[in-house]
Parts: C-alpha cells; sequence; structure tokens
C-alpha cells in the first residue's frame, strides 16, 4: 500500500534529528568551571529516518556553516532560558561548536550554582539518565538516491545552519534516529520524501518531452 504524503515542504523548514551516541559527558574542572560535551551528529552514519527513507550526513557538511547563534537547550524546550549559548562561535561564548573526525562535537559552560536547571542536567548527564543529543538544522545542498524504492536515501550535502542543539531523553530507539512521539519529525520526513519523488518525476517529464520532440524533429528528417 503506498504512503500517502501531501503538503511539500521546502529547505526553509528546519529539520531536527537525534543521535543517541553514548559520547554525552560531564566534566568538571576545578579551574575552568562545569561543563557537558558531545556530539549532536555524526558523519556518513545511515539512519532509519521513520520508516520513509534513509538519511547520511556527508563529511564536510558542516564546512561552510552558520554557527553564528547557536542555543543549548534540554529536550527542544526553546520556551526555557538557554543553559548555554554560542555567539559567533568564539572563545567568549558559553558553548563552543566544531567540527572533528566524527562530526559535530560541543562544549557547553554550564551555570551549575546559579541555575537549578543547568544544575539538574549535569547530574543526570554524569548519572547518565541522559545519554543523547538532537539538533535543528537547515538544510542546504541534498542528494537523493533510490527515489523508486520503497527505502530511498537522503544524502545532506551542506547544512547551511544549525539554530540549537539539544540533550534530550529520548535519543533514538531501535533502527532510527526519530523518537516515536514526535509526530512533527515523522510527518516532515514524509513530506521530504514526497518532495523529492515529485521533483524526479517533473525531472522524468522533462526528459520525455524533450525525447519525444527529438524523436519527431529526427522522423522530419528522415522524410
Amino acid at each position: 500500500m503506498s504512503k500517502k504524503k501531501t503538503n511539500l515542504p521546502n529547505k526553509a523548514e528546519p529539520v531536527k534529528r537525534n543521535f543517541g551516541l553514548m559520547d554525552l559527558r560531564a566534566i568538571d574542572d576545578e579551574q575552568t568551571g562545569t561543563y557537558i560535551e558531545g556530539h549532536p551528529a555524526i558523519y556518513d552514519q545511515r539512519t532509519d529516518i521513520g520508516g520513509w527513507f534513509y538519511e547520511i550526513i556527508e563529511r564536510g557538511a558542516f564546512d561552510s556553516c552558520d554557527f553564528d547563534d547557536v542555543l543549548f537547550s534540554v529536550n527542544h524546550d526553546l520556551r526555557k532560558i538557554p543553559l548555554a549559548r554560542s555567539r559567533r562561535n568564539n572563545g567568549n561564548s558559553t558553548m563552543q561548536l566544531q567540527t572533528n573526525d566524527r562530526g559535530l562535537y560541543i562544549r557547553a559552560n554550564l551555570d551549575v550554582e546559579e541555575n537549578s536547571e543547568a544544575k539538574s542536567l549535569y547530574s543526570a548527564v554524569k548519572r547518565e539518565d541522559i545519554d543523547g543529543m538532537s539538533f535543528i538544522f537547515y538544510v542546504d545542498e541534498e542528494k537523493w538516491e533510490d527515489l523508486d524504492s520503497e527505502m530511498p536515501t537522503r544524502r545532506i550535502q551542506k547544512i547551511h545552519k544549525v539554530i540549537e542543539v539539544s540533550a534530550v531523553n529520548f535519543p533514538a530507539y531501535t533502527g532510527t534516529d526519530i523518537n516515536a512521539r514526535d509526530k512533527t519529525v515523522l510527518d516532515n520526513a514524509a513530506k521530504a520524501l514526497e518532495n523529492a519523488r515529485s521533483q524526479l518525476d517533473n525531472s522524468k517529464s522533462e526528459r520525455e518531452i524533450l525525447q519525444l520532440r527529438n524523436q519527431i524533429l529526427l522522423n522530419m528528417e528522415e522524410r
């Protein structure tokens, strides 16, 4: 049975992805402060996006990414005061982002003395009650493969901007990075696939028209 999809999206819509990497760490340094560090995104990992398609963030996707203003939150709750923030990704910010061989890495300085939510998060990460990360971003360039199959592959080649990273309660379930409770993310995945297939169909139609036109011209020349 085919999957019904409507309301096609565009790249102006933000994308949210969760990763359960088990490398989210709490660090207490007497000289420099209290930190949370980890990878909210990794390269070259094929991930099942809610049963709609596979997705891979290609190496180099963050090379020209805009990190000018990125929030650090818990469970993407943007209504609350951020626990850290990167402004122009400089050394004076309370969070720094960088890429390494694994993917996107963040280090957030938490104010556990004055901010009770920062203290709670630090404790939860240290106890491994929270062990995953997620991020919200905008796609700039992508490539689709096997769109005629039941499970095509979306390769994200360039990420335009990261707007937020989070420590999350439910980073993943078996075989997928989508929280089963996150209907919005699943709906957006369905729309992204429909949009890509629609573009493929349009491209096929244009090629068929061009081929037919060329065949007609060829037939006329032969006469």
